[in-house]
């Protein structure tokens, strides 16, 4: 996998593995656990039962919306058998309690594990594991990413999603479609089941596949990250984005000239790319209407942009207010170039607030231009290129060689953060943040009184100890330092979410070079054992000169 193959397609010749790993049937509850309706204990379906047990579940741990619960409602009756549906009319009449109650206890039990049950979980889980953890590629064992089936249950989605409550239908062998080598080693289905189709592909990487019921989607069983032939596809990721700055110039000089085209879908195809380029936007694909309304670049409507002829002392300023993906809310205020501003208000004149600002283009037309400049080269390859540069900047900017190794980190997350800031990788608030920045607080108060005492001790005794008083000292000073960096750190990353970027965005060769190469810090600082796994191919091969 360290060869170099540039624009080749990967391709195997053989590949052998188990099949995925469905999820348990459903255990019925217990005689005392009732559901009631309208004040009356009622006895439902297996499947219907099933899909209150999500419902009530859920009770634990999250609020539901009035949207929630009428998608659920509704789900939940086409599981119900005709009695039941003729009975349960008025979702209002239904009472979870006993269920919520029934798996409240049940996840409480969890929790409270003996060392033994953890122990015997963790050997059945490895069982699993030997069984459809691992795969053959021509003729090299490679490991699974992740082989099991996703089990039914609830969707929840993010924010006010409109299909939040829907039901995930639990997926069968006859729904599943298997990619392997033909021949005697095809995986067998379980007893009393067979395949939806059983082919044999070998210019993709994923294993089996089939349709969810809520969204329509395709979803794989796919190699680990790790694996030979996913470590070269990101290999190839990164390189295609590396490329782009040798034509970045040209892009930007053809750009600019089409600002004045005579052709509005050149123009709009111009401005939709200077934002691409400058903000790193999302392309913005077509959305179903049944689906959350979020928006990318290309499908912006004139709702989510205003423009300010002046604000706060500059002008030319463009407004955007608009859900991009995972309804993750995208706000910012830029200025920009003349030619830019006067070109969306061409663009907005005599539409309304739901008309598409770019209705001359699509994301389609957007990346086929992108291809004739260079090949692989997609709006997203622009996300991927200014995350890593960026990283790399603030990095040269940011690290210096006196800094502690506790001082590099906390520069190295400065610098991952503004990616991740540009990317719009946002978070929600974890529920227990604010006990742990109270944690971090009184840790640091403690440790500074200690320092202060420990000192004025070290000050009374006997001359023999002034030689360890300045080592001492050190100690402690870098301990508190240690530690209010941690506090400013987690405060910091309050709403961020650095993983994405560091996952999928951030060529893993410049934190390796810098940080790992050039400054000693230790690997596992920045990436845990399964990313150390996934980049293999970067920590190996990376010098310290590496540039982006």
């Amino acid at each position: 996998w360290k060869e170099k193959r540039k624009n080749e397609n990967i391709k195997w010749r053989t590949l052998e593995h188990k099949g995925p790993c469905f999820a348990p049937p459903y255990q019925c509850l217990p005689r005392n656990v009732r559901f009631y309706y309208d004040k009356i204990a009622t006895k439902l379906s297996l499947e219907a039962e099933e899909a209150a047990g999500f419902y009530a579940a859920l009770q634990n741990s999250r609020k539901t919306s009035a949207t929630f619960d009428r998608n659920f409602f509704a789900d939940w009756k086409s599981t119900m058998r005709n009695n039941e549906r003729c009975l349960i009319r008025n979702f209002n009449k239904c009472n979870f309690k006993e269920l919520e109650n029934h798996f409240k206890r049940i996840s409480d039990a969890k929790k409270q594990k003996t060392r033994e049950e953890k122990q015997a979980l963790k050997k059945a889980n490895e069982k699993l594991q030997k069984t459809y953890g691992y795969c053959v590629v021509d003729g090299h064992k490679q490991k699974i990413g992740n082989f099991r089936v996703e089990p039914p249950g609830l969707f929840v989605g993010r924010g006010d999603h409109p299909k939040q409550g829907m039901l995930k239908r639990r997926v069968q062998p006859e729904d599943v479609t298997i990619n392997c080598s033909l021949g005697p080693k095809i995986p067998k289905p379980p007893t009393g089941h067979k395949w939806k189709e059983v082919m044999n592909n070998n210019t993709v990487t994923w294993l089996a596949c089939w349709t969810e019921n809520i969204f329509r989607t395709k979803k794989y069983i796919m190699l680990n990250p790790a694996s030979k032939l996913k470590s070269q596809k990101d290999w190839q990721k990164y390189e295609t984005s590396r490329k782009l700055h040798k034509c970045l110039d040209d892009i930007r000089s053809n750009y600019k000239k089409d600002f004045k085209s005579n052709e509005m879908c050149f123009r709009q195809r111009a401005v939709a790319l200077y934002f691409i380029d400058q903000l790193a936007l999302r392309v913005g694909n077509e959305k179903d209407k049944e689906t959350a309304d979020t928006v990318g670049c290309c499908s912006l409507r004139v709702e989510h942009v205003k423009l300010h002829n002046t604000l706060n002392g500059k002008r030319n300023v463009v407004e955007f207010d608009f859900l991009g993906k995972d309804c993750i809310r995208y706000t910012n205020r830029v200025p920009v170039i003349k030619m830019v501003f006067d070109n969306l208000k061409l663009f907005m004149r005599k539409k309304c607030h739901g008309s598409e600002l770019f209705d001359c283009l699509d994301a389609n037309m957007l990346n086929k231009h992108l291809q004739s400049i260079m090949d692989g080269l997609t709006a997203k390859v622009f996300r991927t290129f200014h995350a890593s540069r960026t990283l790399q900047e603030k990095l040269d900017l940011l690290t210096v060689e006196k800094d502690s190794l506790h001082a590099k980190l906390f520069k190295y997350n400065k610098a991952n953060r503004d990616a991740a800031l540009l990317c719009n990788h946002q978070r929600a608030v974890p529920k227990n943040f604010e006990k742990q920045i109270e944690n971090l607080r009184s840790k640091v108060i403690i440790s500074q009184a200690f320092s202060v005492s420990i000192l004025n001790e070290i000050s009374y005794q006997h001359s023999i100890l002034v030689m360890k008083k300045e080592a001492t000292c050190n100690k402690l000073k870098e301990h508190v330092t240690k530690l209010q960096l941690q506090l400013k750190d987690k405060l910091e990353n309050r709403e961020i979410a650095l993983g994405t970027s560091k996952l999928n965005y951030l060529d893993p060769r410049i934190s390796v070079a810098w940080l790992c190469k050039r400054w000693q810090v230790p690997i596992g600082k920045i990436y845990n054992k399964s990313l150390q796994e996934r980049f293999a191919w970067a920590i190996d091969t990376t010098k310290a000169n590496f540039h982006y």
